[in-house]
């Protein structure tokens, strides 16, 4: 059964990960060696569909599989979509999750709230997310990737 605590351990999991993907940037190999267990770790795209909208895309607004998801985290010349950076590699120190709430079942399990990422000058950048989780084998995995900056009416 899932409980607020199970995805709470998931989330910083995850938040570490991806602190972890920019500290390989200079590695490439590594890197990308790395991202790829990251992904298969805490995503479901070997399960099923993934419904994944990253925050920094403007052309190409989801990434319906690994491959572009490994584009949109870590880029690179042969990155599956053309205007991704690299979003974890820019790179983060830390990742703190603000969750608003949780809906919780059986085996599935969607979180909402705010995520910050702090940059190496100690800037925190405030994304909004929603996450939603399957519980496979004991384990939670991605099944549900919504972020977007706040609204700015300017």
């Amino acid at each position: 059964m899932i409980t607020k605590e199970k995805i709470i351990s998931a989330q910083n999991t995850w938040g570490d990960g991806v602190v972890k993907i920019g500290s390989l940037k200079n590695n490439r190999s590594e890197c990308e060696s790395f991202t790829k267990e990251f992904l298969d770790k805490l995503y479901a795209f070997d399960l099923g569909v993934v419904l994944f909208k990253p925050t920094k895309c403007a052309d190409e607004q989801f990434r319906a599989t690994k491959e572009e998801a490994l584009s949109y985290f870590i880029a690179g010349d042969e990155r599956a979509c053309k205007e991704d950076k690299g979003f974890a590699i820019q790179p983060w120190t830390k990742v703190r999750f603000e969750n608003t709430n949780f809906i919780i079942e059986n085996n599935r399990a969607i979180a909402m709230g705010n995520y910050f990422f702090t940059d190496l000058n100690g800037v925190e950048a405030k994304v909004e997310y929603t996450f939603g989780y399957k519980l496979v084998e004991g384990e939670l995995r991605i099944d549900l990737h919504h972020s977007s900056f706040p609204y700015n009416p300017a």
